[in-house]
């Protein structure tokens, strides 16, 4: 298990490697749309209608672009593929940073949620562009792969508490579940994992929240070293050491119902929704 790596999977931290790469300090960031003149909707029509040569087109030739996934360097052919091998229906681009390091210049991160024949995915990416001459060009790209649940591009949501109480939370849960007819969803996991932070957001999701409703949450902190509320993740038959997020269903009384015993979610960014609303509506005291 890595403890740090809800660091590691943070696309914005693109951000800073551009600027190490290429020998910037940051200057301004903010939130909303590109500087004029970045053809970042160009970009994304030549995706949609799988024009390759109109993607590569916007790649700057001096310096040759550079892209990668989090995990490894791609040639600008491969990463064009990749773009046009989703066969996009639609892409909603929307942009979480955009950083201007010197004039001329814009570091644009954004999630892009593309509608495909049957399904949607999330990409999120960070994107260098330099204004060459005139013409903005593409000189470096790092993204994530394409995923079935929204990613939290820049998550700080406070998940896992460090003060709270994860006993008294769980007695707090046994009343309110015996009283509206619930089970317990405990979710085992921490505020650095990015996964667990994947699996909150999948939660909040329209098509998920009825089978949600079937449950009281509890969030059960695992701490910095994995063993924080050992015990309870003894009395629910949770092996933390097989990773986090981690899911445990009790009764309103707190008897154990059941728990994932292999990481099924902790990669939870790899999970599809219909996965998510299998296991909760196979455990819902409404089935």
């Amino acid at each position: 298990m890595m403890i740090h790596a809800f660091r590691q999977a943070n696309i914005v931290l693109a951000t800073t490697l551009f600027f190490s790469v290429w020998g910037w300090s940051q200057a301004t960031s903010s939130s909303g749309v590109p500087e004029p003149g970045v053809p970042i909707e160009q970009w994304k029509s030549a995706v949609i209608a799988g024009d390759a040569a109109g993607v590569m087109a916007l790649y700057s030739v001096t310096p040759p672009m550079q892209a990668s996934t989090v995990d490894a360097p791609l040639d600008a052919t491969a990463e064009t593929s990749f773009w046009i091998g989703l066969k996009a229906r639609s892409i909603k681009i929307d942009i979480v940073q955009k950083t201007s390091p010197q004039p001329g210049v814009q570091v644009i991160t954004f999630q892009a949620e593309v509608q495909r024949a049957q399904e949607t995915v999330y990409v999120t990416e960070a994107q260098l562009w330099q204004q060459q001459a005139g013409p903005w060009r593409l000189v470096a790209s790092k993204r994530s792969d394409a995923a079935h649940l929204k990613q939290p591009v820049n998550a700080s949501k406070n998940i896992y508490p460090p003060e709270a109480d994860a006993h008294a939370e769980l007695k707090e849960a046994e009343a309110k579940a015996a009283k509206e007819h619930k089970r317990i969803l405990l979710v085992f996991g921490a505020n650095w994992c990015y996964d667990c932070h994947v699996l909150d957001l999948a939660f909040q999701r329209p098509d998920l929240i009825s089978a949600v409703s079937g449950y009281e949450i509890v969030h059960i902190d695992i701490g910095e070293d994995g063993k924080k509320n050992a015990d309870l993740a003894t009395q629910f038959h949770v092996p933390i050491e097989k990773g986090v997020p981690a899911l445990a269903v009790a009764d309103s009384d707190g008897k154990f119902v059941v728990s994932q015993k292999n990481g099924e979610f902790e990669k939870a960014r790899a999970l599809t929704p219909e996965a998510l609303l299998a296991f909760l509506n196979k455990w819902s005291p409404r089935h």
